[in-house]
């Protein structure tokens, strides 16, 4: 038996140390040779992710649209309590509640309110008196009565259109067809 020490151990065991250290860094070697994903499998999943998200953006697209339509009809809706408001103060007349001007006595016409619905729709322009359009929001004024319409921006499109006989329409055309109806629908 061989006897010799080498730093206090002797060959055989020298060698089994170091024949155990290098099978352990073989073994380590072979670990990370074969681990992780292979190209295939990250295209894969990053297809997947495309997928998923273009659902996902697509569905907010209409969301966004059908969020408009009801901000622009509530802002209509709101408009014919505010439309009574300036009736009364304005002697009993709907002359002007359209216009930009407030009533005396400083109650306000519904000019802010159909052009916040306006807007909601991604219009800045409110036609006072006129034929409705399909880039415009419209508010025709008499003295015995008004209507104000919006075109919506949702896949079905239409207008929706609001007066002082207390109907609220949603049409497929526009509905002020002259710049006096006061007519919705």
């Amino acid at each position: 038996m061989n006897t010799e020490k080498y730093r206090g151990f002797t060959i055989k065991q020298m060698s089994q140390k170091r024949n155990s250290y290098f099978s352990f860094a073989n073994e380590r070697r072979e670990q990370t040779q074969f681990s992780g994903f292979t190209l295939i499998e990250l295209l894969v999943v990053i297809a997947i992710i495309g997928i998923l998200s273009a659902v996902v953006l697509a569905s907010l697209g209409t969301a966004r649209q059908k969020g408009s339509d009801a901000a622009a009809k509530e802002n209509l809706i709101g408009s014919r309590s505010q439309g009574e408001l300036f009736f009364y103060a304005n002697g009993n007349s709907y002359t002007n509640v359209c216009g930009p001007n407030p009533a005396p006595g400083g109650v306000k016409s519904i000019n802010g309110q159909v052009l916040a619905a306006a807007q909601a729709e991604g219009l800045g322009v409110i036609s006072v008196n006129s034929i409705g359009a399909i880039n415009q929001a419209t508010c025709n004024a008499s003295a015995t009565g008004w209507a104000a319409e919006v075109p919506l921006k949702a896949p079905t499109g239409g207008f929706f259109c609001v007066n002082s006989a207390g109907n609220a329409t949603t049409t497929t055309t526009f509905s002020l067809t002259t710049a006096a109806d006061i007519t919705c629908g």
